[in-house]
């Protein structure tokens, strides 16, 4: 009878035997990879296209003051494009950060408001429709940033979005004042006053998003 051969006692620090059938162990090298970290240049790059939107609100305003409204509109246009552009390539590069949120809807109303305010110095815009719009972004502003200090933000939602949308629109037609009248008044005037009740009801969501987040402490259900 063939006699077994003693035990040997396990090596300090070896790692423990596979069970049979088990393959090899795998390298110790052939880790998960952890998650890259944003490029400092994408984040710069994006950072960039919102600080130009704020930039190119004087030139704008100035353009339209001394009635050069073509030229103002291809401005406006340029500037109001690098908020889609910003808010893609943030998402797309993964560089979204509750600053850079902050910054990119700040610079929209800094955008809008004076513009729209230019506009009505030289009786291209209602004066009740602007003050509506501006009063609507002052207050929001004011409340994103009480949000923001405690490091969280209320995202514009898609009631939002196109309420942007509609405002871009008005202050181009308004800038190139084309002369299309749809009853008492022109397609700007009115495209304008659209923006305005988009504005208020925007305003609603928001405030109802903002006491969700703020006064109960739960997060927004949805990105706006």
């Amino acid at each position: 009878m063939a006699r077994r051969s003693p035990p040997v006692a396990p090596i300090l620090g070896a790692p423990p035997p596979l069970p049979e059938g088990a393959g090899a162990p795998s390298s110790p090298l052939s880790v998960v990879a952890a998650p890259r970290a944003p490029s400092r240049g994408r984040t710069a790059f994006v950072g960039t296209t919102t600080t130009l939107r704020l930039a190119m609100t004087p030139v704008v305003a100035a353009l339209a003051l001394a009635g050069q409204g073509r030229w103002a509109a291809v401005a406006f246009a340029l500037a109001a494009s690098t908020d889609y552009l910003d808010g893609y390539l943030a998402r797309r590069w993964g560089v979204t950060t509750t600053t850079g949120s902050f910054l990119d809807t700040t610079a929209d109303k800094v955008l809008v408001g004076g513009v729209l305010i230019a506009l009505t110095s030289i009786g291209q815009a209602s004066p009740w429709a602007v003050m509506i719009i501006v009063c609507r972004e002052l207050m929001v502003m004011g409340l994103r940033g009480s949000v923001a200090v405690t490091g969280r933000v209320i995202r514009s939602s898609q009631l939002g979005r196109v309420k942007a949308a509609v405002q871009f629109v008005a202050i181009i037609l308004l800038l190139l004042r084309v002369d299309l009248r749809l009853g008492p008044t022109g397609i700007g005037e009115w495209a304008l006053w659209l923006a305005a009740v988009l504005t208020v009801v925007s305003a609603a969501d928001y405030l109802a998003r903002w006491a969700a987040s703020t006064l109960r402490g739960s997060a927004p259900r949805r990105t706006a």
